[in-house]
């Protein structure tokens, strides 16, 4: 299990602080409050091995059963291209992803498809783009 940050550190996402940004989303069961929000701390989850945050927020029918993160994998940050409210309970977020695999640099680029589900955000897939 991930230790607890201290407040001032910034968050992964690279947002604001950890404290302010998705520090308040993960193991909190506070839920985030649109798609991108939701996006950023799931991103911020695979950095820090919040398994239990990525399931919480993966919709059922989706999620895989082994989100056992990849100790090879390092990731370096994220940029969001693009946030678009596509229904009254779905929305769209295009992100880059760069990681670094046994020292070679990664980059994903994907369109994530996220639903609105009593109240809360879920993942549910996503499309690479190039």
């Amino acid at each position: 299990m991930a230790k607890p940050q201290a407040s001032a550190e910034a968050c992964p996402c690279g947002r604001a602080a950890w404290a302010d940004c998705c520090g308040r989303y993960i193991g909190t069961g506070v839920p985030a409050p649109d798609a991108e929000s939701l996006m950023r701390s799931r991103y911020s989850a695979f950095v820090r091995g919040h398994a239990e945050h990525l399931r919480a927020t993966w919709h059922p029918d989706h999620c895989p059963a082994d989100l056992t993160p990849d100790p090879a994998v390092r990731w370096l940050g994220l940029e969001v291209r693009g946030h678009r409210v596509t229904g009254p309970d779905a929305a769209e977020v295009e992100f880059v992803a760069r990681s670094r695999i046994q020292g070679r640099g990664q980059r994903l680029h994907e369109r994530s498809r996220f639903v609105r589900q009593d109240g809360r955000w879920l993942y549910v897939d996503g499309d690479i783009l190039n």
